[in-house]
């Protein structure tokens, strides 16, 4: 049924239930499983925290650290997952890449990161359901 599986991975609880189901289905489908993590640029008014620069490098840390936690707990299912740690805009990187893929399933997490500002319906998630070129399963 489904050839390319990919799992937009940020790290929150709901990436991770979505990373365990897509696990599943590549297993149950013999799909490629990919994931996706995107690194968005900082906001100018971030500069005042903290180094921009240092900022940077701790966001790639984090995710080095998802993916392969990602990538250990696929292959104790015996699924090799492909992992990507890209950078630009959420919603349109996690796009592209389905469309220039041949992505056949989007799985997502119902939210995020940003439970403060997407009480009912992550608009990240809701976002890619609405742009995605492939079907969206998204897991609450």
């Amino acid at each position: 049924m489904f050839r390319r599986i990919l799992i937009a991975h940020d790290g929150s609880e709901g990436a991770k239930k979505a990373l365990v189901a897509a696990i599943d289905l590549a297993k149950r489908c013999q799909a490629e499983l990919h994931s996706i993590s995107v690194e968005e640029h900082l906001p100018l008014y971030a500069a005042g925290f903290a180094s921009p620069k240092k900022a940077e490098e701790q966001e790639s840390q984090y995710f080095l650290a998802v993916t392969q936690e990602a990538r250990d707990m696929a292959r104790k299912q015996g699924v090799a997952l492909h992992t990507h740690i890209l950078p630009g805009h959420e919603v349109d990187t996690i796009v592209r890449f389905a469309r220039e893929h041949q992505i056949d399933l989007l799985v997502i997490g119902f939210m995020g990161h940003s439970r403060v500002m997407d009480r009912i319906w992550g608009s990240t998630s809701q976002s890619l359901a609405q742009q995605s070129p492939c079907q969206v399963l998204v897991i609450k």
